[in-house]
């Protein structure tokens, strides 16, 4: 894709996202904070002592939300983006708490993970992404194949998307 393509055709290509975080200086969530959807996340995957989740953050990009998860008592919390840029400087930043973890990878093509390997999907803007850039339908598609394969049986898919930058919408699968 040449630099002439329409931003928001870019989307899905690494180099847009590589430029957008090398220009960003401070942390920037998508559509909600964590403490906005703390509640729903907390009724969807329970913190209890007892049991442990392992929880996958797609399109983390600079969000603070992994971090916010990770203080509400989330002891497993992997986030990824397919910003290399990005994802080294979320491991430099993060690199004294352990139990956050970030890694460079598509959400269209997650083999580094095992099928059934987490409790929880988190996605906040990244399948709005793929919808707004080239070959959205099979972005799409890809995408949502690998959250599917991803998950744990009987596991939540909690999806923000925005149609306007005043309102969101909430869906858990």
């Amino acid at each position: 894709m040449t630099m002439g393509t329409t931003t928001t055709q870019a989307y899905g290509e690494p180099w847009y996202w590589d430029n957008r975080y090398a220009n960003e200086s401070g942390p920037f969530d998508w559509y909600q904070k964590y403490q906005s959807l703390a509640p729903l996340i907390n009724l969807y995957v329970p913190r209890h002592s007892n049991q442990h989740h392992r929880i996958l953050v797609v399109g983390c990009g600079n969000s603070a939300f992994s971090e916010g998860m990770a203080d509400d008592g989330y002891d497993d919390v992997v986030s990824i983006d397919i910003s290399s840029v990005v994802i080294q400087a979320m491991q430099d930043k993060y690199s004294d708490r352990p139990h956050l973890k970030y890694l460079q990878m598509d959400v269209r093509d997650m083999s580094a993970f095992q099928t059934d390997s987490f409790d929880a999907v988190v996605d906040k803007g990244t399948l709005d992404s793929l919808l707004c850039g080239s070959n959205s339908r099979q972005n799409a598609a890809e995408m949502l194949d690998e959250v599917w394969r991803v998950l744990k049986d009987k596991g939540v898919y909690i999806l923000v998307i925005s149609r306007t930058e005043l309102h969101c919408i909430v869906c858990i699968c």
